[in-house]
């Protein structure tokens, strides 16, 4: 789908920049899970090491509901990545750290780019964006109507405290776009870690990165600083990328108030490779490094930042938190052969008002959300193509839009096995559309089929309602099984309403909604945990582009799985996860898609694997010079899936394996040496067919990377 960039007095860029395993492999990848069993029973008689204390699924989630509360006791499917697993990954890509969380792909464009995939296909073009509620401490990235199908980027999850995923409906603390998942990065406590770390990253293609985190404590204040930068070459010709981040955190913990301040940036410098072309094209070795479109780039920052003011209110938790955002971004639209250059940007104020109460038999949070956005849109072609192509200004508007919300979310204790939780949710968006040329057609008066038409200046509005309701029953002290029903909603992007094209005047266009079912099993068995989730979605309304190249609504799909966690960790320091994901995704009506031919009702939804998954065995143990080591091997699974919706081509899927070594010297020294793709795998990161053609953008074979790091009190 085209995306949202920013104004250009905002971005300054630097033209510097603008430059046979497989069955191996999947015998390896099959053979795994029999692998951890085996490991695990060895290692009962092996050298003692430490277990963990806690269950894995005793951890504090805050997703939820914006509370602590115990991940055990939720009548919702969760996934939590802690820092310790953030550390150990090392991801070079946010998609590296996702394969922790069960039916979630984030599948990996060139550079930083990325689609997402949560309870759903790799969803792209219209009615694409905006299907995921992607969070910062709770706080959406982007003002609602102004999705980017690439947002994660303006995250610093390399210095996450933790990320934790809702799969399906969001709970009432989430409004616009909480639809089939949540992905919420959590800033590290300042307060957890060592004072000073400074490590520094080298690999392949000329990769580089440095890091530093700083801690410190003073009375009642406590700060972190958390920086990394990123220079890589690229695998692809033309295709290096630098990146930076910054994390200021402080916390205050008075008498009466509780202070959360913080503030986070992110700028991204990208050369991009686009698709190469032709079937397995990944697998020739003269393609694979090659970039067709060496002109294409990328640039793109953020800002944001919140204070978060609590107290005690007469035996509730007020809680008080205004915010800012800001965004812009520029890019060659590469994968359109005229190659217009889009700019565009955001920022906004929002409040977040709460009152909460915590007890016994009932706990509850009530609040009004207010978010005021301002973005805009410029779309310039440099060059006559055709007639109905022209060179100019395809579009330049700007759209003031308000979200107003007022929710409840509470859990009802019924006996001691029994607990209710319930959401409601009444959200208003209304968007002001100011365009900044010409109404109508961009082309020549005489041009009759132009293919970009602006819109008269207008006003909408859309008002939707979303609830959740779960009850859990404890069938012993460990165990759990939920049953959860839930609804989400997305309303239009400003870029389906007003970007549009072929001469539609008006996007007369409705909310998506989404109705969910989940039935879930949680609980230990000593050092054995699990979690598992059978889930059934129905989508309407859901936005598409017609073969008139016209936006409309009226599509539906379904998406049904079982999703689940298997995890154990052993009393001699070994330990075994997998995260699965079996599930199908299909056209549930016969919509008219842009470029399709037949009845798709009833197919795949292109890019919807109907398995996927991930693996892991390691092993922790201190040595005999007091120092820890602690190794894992990784196997990642992504199987076939269809490319196009009338499911005539297919990607035939592909097996991973990823290898981590990091030993923590009692000096503060740490190294860590990750290799990813360690059988040299030919294989796609994401597959496609369009205009007639395999399209590939290519993964990247073995590498090495190695960190030394140093840390002091």
């Amino acid at each position: 789908m085209p995306e949202i960039v920013s104004d250009p007095s905002t971005i300054n860029r630097s033209t510097a920049l603008h430059r046979v395993y497989k069955k191996n492999a999947l015998r390896i990848g099959l053979g795994l899970p029999l692998v951890l069993t085996a490991a695990a029973s060895w290692a009962q008689t092996g050298n003692e090491g430490e277990e963990s204390s806690e269950s894995r699924l005793e951890q504090i989630i805050v997703s939820a509901s914006r509370d602590p509360q115990s991940g055990l006791n939720l009548a919702l499917p969760w996934s939590h990545i802690d820092g310790d697993a953030v550390a150990l990954t090392g991801a070079v890509h946010i998609n590296q750290l996702m394969q922790r969380s069960p039916g979630t792909w984030i599948s990996r464009g060139n550079g930083q780019e990325s689609l997402t995939a949560i309870r759903s296909p790799v969803l792209t073009g219209s009615g694409s964006c905006g299907a995921f509620y992607m969070a910062w401490d709770g706080i959406s990235l982007r003002g609602p109507g102004f999705c980017n199908v690439n947002q994660l980027f303006d995250l610093n999850s390399e210095q996450a405290g933790a990320v934790e995923v809702i799969r399906g409906p969001g709970t009432a603390v989430y409004g616009a776009n909480a639809v089939h998942g949540v992905i919420n990065s959590l800033t590290a406590d300042p307060r957890q870690g060592p004072g000073q770390r400074y490590a520094f990253e080298v690999g392949p293609n000329d990769y580089y990165r440095a890091r530093a985190e700083l801690r410190g404590e003073r009375g009642d204040h406590a700060v972190g600083v958390y920086f990394n930068g990123t220079t890589d070459g690229g695998f692809k010709d033309d295709s290096g990328f630098d990146q930076q981040k910054l994390t200021l955190r402080h916390d205050y913990r008075g008498e009466s108030w509780r202070v959360t301040n913080a503030l986070e940036t992110t700028n991204l410098n990208q050369e991009t490779a686009g698709f190469i072309r032709g079937f397995e094209a990944y697998e020739d070795p003269e393609l694979r490094e090659s970039n067709p479109n060496p002109e294409a780039y990328r640039d793109s920052w953020s800002l944001r930042a919140y204070s978060r003011w609590e107290r005690d209110l007469n035996g509730r938790d007020l809680s008080i938190t205004p915010y800012f955002r800001r965004t812009g971004m520029e890019f060659l639209q590469h994968f359109l052969p005229w190659q217009p250059t889009e700019k565009n940007g955001q920022q906004g104020l929002g409040l977040r008002v709460s009152l909460a109460e915590t007890g016994d038999t009932l706990s509850w949070r009530s609040g009004i959300d207010v978010d005021a956005t301002r973005g805009w849109l410029s779309e310039v072609q440099a060059d006559d193509f055709s007639p109905n192509l022209p060179a100019g200004v395809h579009y330049d508007y700007e759209v003031d839009a308000l979200s107003l919300a007022a929710y409840l979310q509470g859990d009802w204790r019924l006996s001691s096995r029994w607990t209710l939780a319930a959401g409601i949710r009444l959200e208003h968006n209304n968007y002001d559309y100011n365009n900044q040329t010409g109404d109508g057609s961009a082309c020549a008066p005489e041009v009759t089929n132009c293919r970009f038409f602006r819109p008269a200046d207008r006003e909408d509005d859309f008002s939707n309602g979303s609830f959740n309701l779960g009850i859990t029953y404890q069938l012993a002290d460990t165990h759990r099984i939920y049953l959860r029903g839930a609804n989400g909603f997305r309303p239009p992007q400003t870029t389906e309403l007003y970007r549009l094209q072929a001469g539609q005047e008006i996007a007369d266009l409705d909310s998506e909604t989404i109705r969910s079912i989940d039935l879930g099993f949680r609980g230990d068995y000593g050092s054995f945990s699990y979690d598992v989730s059978l889930y059934a979605m129905q989508k309407e309304d859901v936005i598409f582009q017609d073969a008139d190249r016209q936006n409309v609504s009226g599509a539906e799909t379904s998406h049904e799985g079982l999703e689940f966690s298997l995890y154990w960790n052993g009393e001699s320091g070994w330990y075994a996860g997998l995260d699965g994901n079996i599930a199908r995704h299909r056209y549930d009506s016969s919509a008219n898609l842009l470029g399709t031919r037949l009845d798709i009702e009833g197919n795949d939804i292109d890019t919807s694997p109907r398995e996927f998954g991930s693996a892991r065995v390691g092993h922790e143990r201190a040595l005999r010079s007091g120092s820890r080591l602690r190794g894992e091997l990784e196997w990642v699974h992504l199987g076939d899936y269809y490319l196009e919706p009338q499911n005539e081509h297919k990607y035939e899927g592909h097996d991973l394996l990823n290898l981590r070594l990091a030993v923590d010297f009692n000096s503060g020294w740490a190294g860590t040496l990750r290799v990813t793709n360690l059988l040299d795998e030919d294989y796609a990161e994401r597959a496609d067919f369009g205009f007639g053609a395999y399209r590939y953008f290519v993964g990247e074979p073995r590498g090495v990377y190695f960190e030394i790091s140093r840390s002091m009190p």
